[in-house]
């Protein structure tokens, strides 16, 4: 799908074709679309299969007549059942007369823009446009870093209440989340150092410190995602651990309830023997007797045991 947008009059619109200073939106483009776009602007077709590779890794590359920004994006995929973000490429080429995005789903960044959400934001300032699409991209990173943070100490509360198989498949999912973001971020590092160090896209002096802004929220967002990365691995390990003293502690009863259950059962077996003179056979009461003797005996394992902190 292309979409082509221009502002007109500090006014986002929504054009039928291109116009000079426009910005062309390209959400899971065909075959086709790809091609016509590559023609149509001289760019090389590997620019734009590039952001639709999710195996693509953040980069800067320059071209003769096109300069590639590729970044990765936190999208947010839970239902009901789990929480689980995942981050998915998108390629921002910058042209001597356009700037075209170019992403394999319509994400939350970009509608911002569509929707009229971002303030001072004109097509026909390209570098200024890249930026704020950088800024966006940190912003939601840190509010899907701040859910998970409140997801993972709602699943701590669950945890003391109850152990289930729930809890753990959710925080699996908000760990394996926390890598892909701490993997994207420290890569979309590397691309804001190299524009802040390079002169590769010519920036407005007042973009200077825009730029800036967007190092800072990123590299507070890597710290973000690091620190609840430490913290969910600790509590798992937890978890782990808390799974493995219930057990102990199962085993354990079972040992001395089977150790207790024991006493009756050899008693019985002795007295059940078809040998003559065994005490008590000829006493009517022998069986009651038999009886409140093992009962005894079990008591008083029992107790033992509780002294010693075993039942």
């Amino acid at each position: 799908m292309i979409r082509y947008y221009k502002t007109i009059e500090t006014k986002l619109e929504k054009l039928n074709d291109f116009e000079e200073g426009c910005w062309i939106n390209l959400v899971e483009p065909s075959h086709e679309e790809i091609r016509y776009i590559s023609d149509r602007f001289d760019i090389d077709i590997d620019s734009i299969n590039a952001a639709l590779d999710e195996e693509e890794r953040s980069r800067i590359d320059v071209e003769d007549n096109h300069t590639l920004i590729l970044i990765d994006i936190p999208v947010d995929e839970s239902d009901s059942d789990s929480a689980h973000y995942s981050t998915i490429p998108l390629g921002i080429i910058l042209t001597s007369n356009s700037i075209i995005t170019v992403c394999t789903a319509q994400s939350k960044i970009l509608n911002d823009f569509i929707a009229g959400h971002i303030k001072e934001f004109y097509t026909y300032m390209k570098p200024r446009f890249i930026l704020q699409i950088l800024r966006k991209n940190a912003t939601y990173y840190l509010l899907y870093l701040r859910r998970i943070n409140r997801m993972t100490i709602a699943i701590e509360r669950e945890i003391h209440k109850s152990m289930k198989n729930k809890e753990l498949v959710q925080l699996l999912e908000l760990e394996k989340s926390l890598v892909y973001f701490s993997t994207s971020l420290k890569a979309i590092e590397l691309v804001l150092n190299k524009m802040l160090r390079t002169s590769t896209i010519k920036k407005y002096s007042e973009d200077e410190d825009l730029l800036e802004d967007v190092i800072i929220e990123n590299r507070q967002a890597l710290e973000m995602a690091s620190i609840y990365g430490d913290i969910l691995s600790r509590i798992m390990d937890a978890f782990s651990a808390i799974v493995n003293n219930n057990q102990n502690n199962v085993m354990q009863l079972l040992t001395v309830v089977t150790l207790i259950l024991s006493i009756p059962t050899m008693i019985s077996g002795y007295f059940g023997m078809n040998v003559e003179d065994l005490p008590f056979s000829d006493d009517p009461n022998g069986f009651w007797i038999i009886l409140f003797i093992s009962a005894i005996i079990c008591l008083i394992l029992s107790i033992l045991l509780s002294k010693n902190k075993l039942l």
